[in-house]
C-alpha cells in the first residue's frame, strides 16, 4: 500500500531510542519512554493561506525530525506503526555533521 499524507501532513517512522546507557546498564522495554525523534516517510503537498495559495512544507522525506511527546495520531500501515502529523507539530529537524559539512 502507498500513502500520501494531505495537505500540511507528515508520516513520520519513530527511530528507536538506545537500550543502553551511557555506563552500559541495558534500559528494559517497561522503562523506556518513546522516542520523539523520527524519519519522514512521506510529506503532503503543503497548506493554503489566506489567499488560497499553496504553501509548501520545509521537510521532505528523510528528513530527522523531533516533535512533541503527545504530538501526532499512531496508526499501523502494513505492519509498521508510523504517526500522522501536522508540519507545525514538529518541533525541528535533526542536520548531522555530514549534512553541515556541506552546506559549509
Amino acid at each position: 500500500m502507498h500513502f500520501r499524507p494531505l495537505h500540511d501532513r507528515v508520516l513520520v517512522r519513530r527511530i528507536d531510542a538506545q537500550e543502553r546507557t551511557k555506563g552500559g546498564i541495558i534500559i528494559p522495554d517497561t522503562a523506556k519512554e518513546k522516542p520523539q525523534e523520527g524519519e519522514i516517510v512521506a510529506a503532503g503537498p503543503g497548506g493554503r493561506n489566506e489567499q488560497g495559495q499553496l504553501v509548501p512544507i520545509d521537510v521532505k522525506v528523510g528528513d530527522r525530525v523531533l516533535f512533541g511527546k503527545w504530538s501526532g495520531t499512531e496508526v499501523k500501515i502494513d505492519g509498521h506503526d508510523y504517526l500522522i502529523m501536522k508540519e507545525n507539530d514538529l518541533l525541528g529537524v535533526v542536520e548531522t555533521s555530514a549534512s553541515l559539512k556541506k552546506a559549509a
